[in-house]
């Protein structure tokens, strides 16, 4: 039986982006593919690591994959700008419900943070594309948190650090769509950890990397985020 205080009810949303609230139709593999071109590799045998770590900091994956500092960083470099190009040819939209979503958990009175294992760049040109400028209290990146990513916790402190939305790291809900997002918000300490099925990992994966919930969508989150569900939680 759960005995968490009524006082840890959630102040504090940290909602990833592609897969969660950004349907980006598959624009991670392709930019990743273009990355791999660029440096002379074939990325077919590289697919399944960069699957596999979801939701990572993607100079991280390049670096475990390309093992030397200099050839990780030209491969981000060629990452970001292949996934700018293709966001700007119009492939992204956001996921249904996903800005509602936003607009719901503020007009709440609770803080929502977008955070993302792109770099800064690459999220500013998402936000852009989108027109998401402003419709979240703060936006997050792997550099805003000291440089690491999921699945360290970094990101979801970083948060609460900024935006001192919440008193316990209990009052913190995270949204992802991968087995990172999980133990990222895990390893925070965060209440409630919800993974939606609109990405990349599936209810097994989610749940064995410390989903609390597993939701359809985004968009459930304000109903599974409702007082008289969270007293019940």
């Amino acid at each position: 039986m759960d005995e968490t205080p009524a006082n840890t009810a959630v102040r504090l949303v940290v909602l990833d982006m592609a897969g969660t609230t950004v349907a980006d139709g598959g624009l991670v593999e392709d930019a990743f593919a273009a990355a791999a071109r660029a440096l002379g590799e074939d990325p077919a045998p590289m697919l399944g690591h960069v699957r596999a770590t979801m939701g990572e900091s993607k100079i991280a994956v390049f670096r475990h994959l390309f093992g030397d500092e200099q050839r990780a960083r030209r491969a981000n470099t060629a990452f970001e700008e292949a996934y700018a190009e293709l966001v700007a040819a119009g492939r992204i939209a956001p996921l249904p419900g996903a800005a509602e979503t936003i607009g719901a958990l503020r007009a709440s009175g609770r803080t929502v943070v977008l955070a993302t294992g792109f770099a800064r760049t690459t999220q500013d040109a998402v936000l852009d594309a989108l027109g998401w400028r402003g419709l979240a209290d703060l936006t997050l990146c792997p550099a805003d948190a000291g440089g690491r990513g999921r699945p360290h916790p970094d990101l979801v402190l970083t948060a609460l650090l900024r935006t001192r939305a919440a008193d316990d790291v209990r009052q913190v809900a995270v949204a992802g769509d991968t087995a990172y997002d999980m133990l990222s918000g895990a390893r925070a300490g965060a209440g409630i950890v919800a993974g939606v099925l609109t990405g990349a990992h599936d209810r097994d994966r989610l749940t064995a990397h410390g989903a609390t919930h597993v939701l359809d969508s985004v968009a459930d989150l304000p109903a599974l985020l409702a007082p008289s569900a969270e007293a019940g939680t």
